[in-house]
Order: C-alpha cells, then sequence, then structure tokens
C-alpha cells in the first residue's frame, strides 16, 4: 500500500518555493493547451457582434433579422452550430423555448424566452454527469421596461455569452466522458426568468448537474468611486449552507459536524479557485461568502435552489457608470455598457479559467462513493473509507484537509487504496476524498459521513 503527500498540485516541471517546501504544480497538457487557445480577439469579435444588435431586451421585438432579442439569440445558435461541425458529431445546438406570460412586474405582454443551448455529450454513454457554464443574453436599460432604446449590454451580459461562447468553440474539438452544456439564457433582467425555467426543467428531468458556473459581468478591469484598475482578480460566490430541503434533521446535522461553510457551492468555490489558478497565469481567483452582491441577483440562484452546486462568477472591481445606465454624458461622465470600456485580455483570463474548471471537471472521474470516518473510539488520529466512484477510470484518491477556519484546502494525501489512516484529529480538521483520474483530473471533494461503528483500520499515510 503507497501513499504520498502533496503539499499542492499542480505545469509538470515547474517548481516554486514556498516556505522553503517545494511546492510542485501539475497541469493537464491538453489542458494547459485549451487555455492557450482562448483568444482575447475572438472575445471582442462575439462582444463586438452582441453590440451590434442594438438591444437585447427580453421584451424587444423578436421578429427583425439585425436588431433585438430574437435576432441575438439567433446569431449564437450560428456560432454554436458552427462549433458543431468541427466537434466530430459531439456537440448539438438548439433554442428551448417557453411562452411567459405577463406577471404583473417585469413582463407585461406575453414572451417567447428563450435559451441558446449547446450540448457537448459526453462519450461515456453511462456517465450522466453534466456540467453547466451560463451567460445572459439580454440586456437592459435604466428602465428595465424600456424595449425600443439602445441597450448595448456589452459587458452585463456580453462579457459572461461571450465566455460560454469561446468555451464552447475551444472544448467542442475535444472530447470528455461527461457532458458539458453552454447556455446563453434570456430574461435575466426581467427576473432571472430564463435560468428558472432551465433549472426547474433539469430538477424536473433529473439532471444530474455536477456543477453550474454562471458568469455575469467579467470583462472590465476598474470601478467607479474607488478607481481601481485591476485585471488579476476574479470574484466568485457561493452560498454556505444549502437552501435546497434545509430541513431540521439536516441542519441539525451541519451545525453537529461544523459544516456551516462547506455546502455545495462553498465546495464547488474552493474547486473553481485551486483549478483556476493552476491553469491561469496572474489570476486569484477571490472567493466571496454569499451567494451574490447587495440588492443583485444571478442566474446560479435558481440552480443553488433547485439544489444543484452553483457559483457565480464576476470581475473584481465593477463599475455602476458603465451597468442598467441609458447612453448619455453628465458632469463629464460617460454612462453605459459600451465595449470601449472592456478590458478583453481580463475577459480572457476569466474565461480561461471557466474552460480549466469544466474541462478538469468533464475529464475526472465521478467523486467517491459512501465516504466515511470512523468516530467509534476516542482518539488522534483520524481513519477515512471510502468506495469507487460509479464512473471513470480511477488512478487513485485524494484525502484533502484543512484546519477548520481555513477557507481552503491546505494538504493533500495521494493513496491508490480505499481507505486511509491519517495522524491528525477528526476534532481539529475537516477532511474530504476526491477520486483521481489517468491525467490527474480530480473530482469535487466529497465530505465523510460518520461511521459509528469501528471499521477494519486502514494503515498509516506515510
Amino acid at each position: 500500500m503507497k501513499y504520498f503527500l502533496t503539499a499542492a498540485l499542480l505545469v509538470t516541471g515547474t517548481i516554486i518555493a514556498k516556505a522553503q517546501q517545494p511546492v510542485i504544480i501539475q497541469r493537464d497538457p491538453e489542458i494547459a493547451q485549451m487555455v492557450q487557445e482562448v483568444s482575447a480577439d475572438s472575445l471582442q469579435a462575439y462582444i463586438h457582434a452582441m453590440v451590434g444588435f442594438d438591444t437585447r431586451s427580453t421584451l424587444s421585438t423578436q421578429k427583425d433579422s439585425k436588431r433585438g432579442i430574437g435576432a441575438a439569440r439567433n446569431w449564437v445558435l450560428s456560432k454554436f452550430n458552427q462549433f458543431a461541425a468541427q466537434s466530430g458529431g459531439r456537440l448539438t445546438a438548439y433554442i428551448d423555448t417557453i411562452t411567459y406570460r405577463p406577471d404583473g412586474k417585469r413582463v407585461d405582454v406575453p414572451v417567447v424566452l428563450g435559451n441558446v443551448m449547446a450540448v457537448l455529450k459526453g462519450t461515456d454513454p453511462d456517465d450522466k454527469r453534466i456540467f453547466l457554464v451560463s451567460g445572459h443574453l439580454d440586456s437592459r436599460r435604466t428602465d428595465v421596461m424600456d424595449r425600443t432604446g439602445t441597450a448595448p449590454g456589452a459587458n452585463d451580459d456580453g462579457s459572461g455569452c461571450a465566455a460560454v461562447i469561446e468555451c464552447a468553440r475551444v472544448m467542442s474539438r475535444h472530447a470528455f466522458p461527461a457532458t458539458v452544456i453552454f447556455v446563453t439564457v434570456s430574461g435575466e433582467e426581467q427576473g432571472l426568468l430564463g435560468a428558472h425555467f432551465l433549472a426547474d426543467k433539469a430538477r424536473r428531468q433529473q439532471w444530474d448537474i455536477e456543477a453550474m458556473l454562471n458568469n455575469d459581468i467579467v470583462g472590465s478591469n476598474n470601478s467607479n468611486e474607488t478607481n481601481i484598475i485591476n485585471n488579476t482578480q476574479v470574484r466568485v460566490f457561493s452560498e454556505g449552507l444549502p437552501i435546497y430541503k434545509l430541513d431540521s434533521a439536516t441542519a441539525a446535522t451541519i451545525r453537529q459536524m461544523g459544516w456551516e461553510n462547506d455546502g455545495k457551492a462553498r465546495q464547488l468555490a474552493r474547486y473553481v479557485k485551486e483549478t483556476g489558478e493552476r491553469y491561469v497565469d496572474n489570476l486569484e481567483v477571490v472567493m466571496i461568502y454569499r451567494n451574490d452582491r447587495f440588492l443583485r441577483g444571478g442566474d446560479h440562484l435558481p440552480f443553488a435552489e433547485n439544489g444543484y452546486a452553483a457559483v457565480r462568477i464576476t470581475e473584481m472591481n465593477e463599475n455602476f457608470y458603465h451597468q442598467h445606465q441609458d447612453l448619455r454624458t453628465e458632469n463629464g461622465i460617460e454612462y453605459g455598457d459600451l465595449e470601449k470600456f472592456m478590458d478583453f485580455e481580463y475577459l480572457r483570463k476569466n474565461t480561461a479559467m471557466n474552460l480549466a474548471n469544466l474541462s478538469n471537471l468533464a475529464k475526472a472521474p465521478a467523486v467517491p462513493q459512501d465516504v466515511l470516518v470512523d468516530v467509534a473510539g476516542l482518539g488522534n488520529a483520524t481513519t477515512l473509507h471510502w468506495k469507487a466512484p460509479l464512473h471513470g477510470k480511477v488512478k487513485g484518491y485524494y484525502v484533502v484537509m484543512r484546519e477548520s477556519s481555513s477557507p481552503v484546502w491546505q494538504k493533500k494525501f495521494f493513496t491508490t487504496e480505499t481507505d486511509m489512516q491519517l495522524p491528525y484529529s477528526k476534532d481539529n480538521y475537516f477532511f474530504a476524498v476526491q477520486s483521481v483520474g489517468a491525467s490527474g483530473n480530480e473530482s469535487l471533494p466529497v465530505l465523510p459521513q460518520v461511521a459509528r461503528r469501528r471499521s477494519v483500520p486502514a494503515k498509516p499515510a506515510k
């Protein structure tokens, strides 16, 4: 039985000194190459095209071939179909529609909602896992009911849609065991309508969505008021406590185990940070312990409410002169969400961060099953055991560990077995287990449930 301790994972042959302890960074060569293929020029071209539809308000015309949300949806579909031609039949695209009735809020007439979907089918027919990335196609003016005035929506959320489209372009040339869905939704500015439609459908049809990455406003590097300029950080928002089916028994378990900071979304946020920073140079993923910003909401929320691991990715410093603003100049300040206010190199990095996470997840085996920690007796060691994942070829497993106050996993222990004993107290640390594939791609971590009976002792980690 062999165990290996790594202070962190991750570019083969690259060694970084940290506190006099070498940290080896290992990148999957296939993913590293895909990251290099993400193009700032392509992203700018996508946004230029979307801004060219003048307005993408959900309430705007769907009959004009050159203006409005209908024309924008058809353009995204054409891009997805263009990528499908290079996918060897793996990528298919369509517009998923529903007629939304007036709601007395932000919809005053019947409107056809359309989410533009591109499905990159997994190569393993038995693997039902889905990883989803989204941006919202619709834009708005100061008055959210204004359906005719110009609303460029370059950054909000042309940037998120451009990231989705570029991920589809690059990833469609590659095969993954699990399925990846790329979607530009409608109706976000009218109340997350397209996301609610998609998330509710996914729950009804029992889609196995393991992770949802929502990109909303990811392409500008500066803020108003504080005047900060920074294109080296991006935020990921995540909820700590799961809102879905949080009954008294679940709440009691969370309280007993101290898992207030370990819901599905928070685990995904940690994964996004570690994997994103592994593959994208000069980018720090900053975890924000909130589901979203004050007074705002995003398309990840309906997915979280349906029990899925969903996070929001947003630029570090927002400029509110360029969000939800009519085009105008007042007191020397130019308002409006225009292409010229964006940083396309920053958008490239944020897009690459999304791509690296989607690819690493879709290449990895499924999560380990029945992860347990022994608590039958008192002691200062920790014994964990688990079962192999349902899908995927496994090279081994990582047992990850962190102090209870740490926001990120601090140590990783590798094993080819399905159990491990560690000389660290289960009372003082949190532990989880990840499946690891042949190329080193790891699944999301799984926290252990309590095993009341003592299992067969595992050999200690070396």
